[in-house]
């Protein structure tokens, strides 16, 4: 891939593609991070998802490592998988090529087709976890306050869901800086989730998809 698409946008939006070397150089600076299942990453400016990929594509290793015998463990940890992976874009084609990319590391690896519940769900967890919006604005492209679905796997199935703000996420650095007059708190007193959801099944999550995936 170009390590741009054209320069109007590289003038327009300071676009540039972060080439495939460089990519793999700064995750093995996080290895154990970037091969953890349920570590989280945000991308910021995600483009077309040349991190995100590979983050994920480094995670489903893991989970085929830790859970390869055992075929439901293994589909259920490759969605925990997905659902740890963040992007904001500003350019709308960038985050539908994002989202598309992903996907297509997840149907591969579990051999999905378009009508399966798990492809449908990760269809879901993408168009929540993966924002168009400005990640230095902390808006979406509705001018919306950025809102993160935050997920965990609770075993036998089920997923849980807790939305947290963008705005109040990036704050917690300063609440817990050494010095802070907030430093002594635990983190759960100064940051409530938006939003509490009861626990999902795959199938649950795929009924929330839209009925014509493009």
């Amino acid at each position: 891939m170009s390590s741009f698409k054209s320069k109007q946008r590289v003038a327009d939006h300071g676009e540039v593609f972060t080439p495939a070397w460089m990519v793999e150089a700064m995750l093995d600076l996080v290895k154990g991070e970037s091969e953890r299942i349920d570590s989280r990453f945000l991308e910021p400016a995600c483009g077309s998802g040349n991190f995100l990929v590979r983050i994920l594509q480094r995670k489903l290793a893991a989970v085929q490592l830790k859970f390869g015998k055992s075929d439901f463990e293994r589909r259920h940890y490759a969605l925990l998988a997905l659902m740890c992976a963040y992007g904001i874009e500003l350019l709308a084609d960038n985050i539908t090529e994002c989202r598309a990319n992903m996907l297509e590391i997840l149907a591969d690896y579990l051999n999905l087709g378009e009508s399966d519940d798990l492809y449908r769900a990760g269809f879901y967890v993408l168009s929540e976890n993966l924002v168009h919006g400005d990640a230095l604005k902390m808006r979406t492209v509705d001018d919306q306050p950025i809102t993160f679905a935050e997920w965990g796997y609770l075993g036998k199935g089920r997923f849980q869901r807790r939305d947290f703000r963008y705005d109040s996420l990036t704050h917690s650095s300063a609440f817990s800086a050494e010095g802070s007059l907030f430093a002594h708190l635990g983190k759960h007193e100064i940051f409530t989730p938006a939003k509490t959801y009861p626990p999902m099944t795959v199938g649950e999550l795929a009924a929330l998809a839209p009925e014509v995936i493009v």
